[in-house]
């Protein structure tokens, strides 16, 4: 089916109320310009996270249009801290885990973000929430720049 069709199908329940908000999921920045020419979209989400930035442009254009950005994946399976001395060498820095580190990373990556990680056990819903309170200090966010695979 179409886009354009089904947008209008979408942006036709928002009308009628059945649909407060819409958001899109794994699109480009031309796909997002495209779906906005029919609906107001609030969200995306792509996979994004440390090791993974194929859709840095599109972060950073949902940063220019204020809309909210939703990384899936946002702690790569745990496996940046598999792939990443750096990553690990700032988590011991701190004091912190792999995957604190890489949620706060995220956090500081753009005021649009908004990270949603899987979470099992409410020891691993509390170490989610203290990603939010890491400060990385901008050496480190240099650092971090550099732990990327796409």
């Amino acid at each position: 089916m179409p886009l354009q069709d089904q947008l209008g199908a979408l942006a036709q329940l928002q009308a009628e109320g059945k649909v407060r908000h819409l958001g899109l999921s794994e699109v480009t920045v031309a796909q997002l310009e495209e779906a906005r020419q029919v609906i107001e979209g609030v969200s995306v989400q792509n996979r994004y996270n440390l090791i993974d930035r194929e859709r840095d442009a599109v972060l950073d254009h949902c940063l220019r249009q204020g809309i909210a950005f939703l990384p899936w994946l946002p702690i790569a399976k745990g496996d940046h801290g598999a792939s990443s001395q750096v990553l690990a060498e700032i988590a011991s820095e701190l004091g912190a885990t792999s995957t604190r580190v890489a949620l706060s990373w995220l956090l500081h990556r753009s005021p649009v973000m908004v990270p949603i990680p899987g979470t099992k056990s409410a020891a691993h819903l509390q170490e989610n929430v203290a990603a939010a309170r890491l400060r990385l200090s901008a050496e480190q966010l240099d650092r971090l720049a550099g732990v990327c695979r796409g």
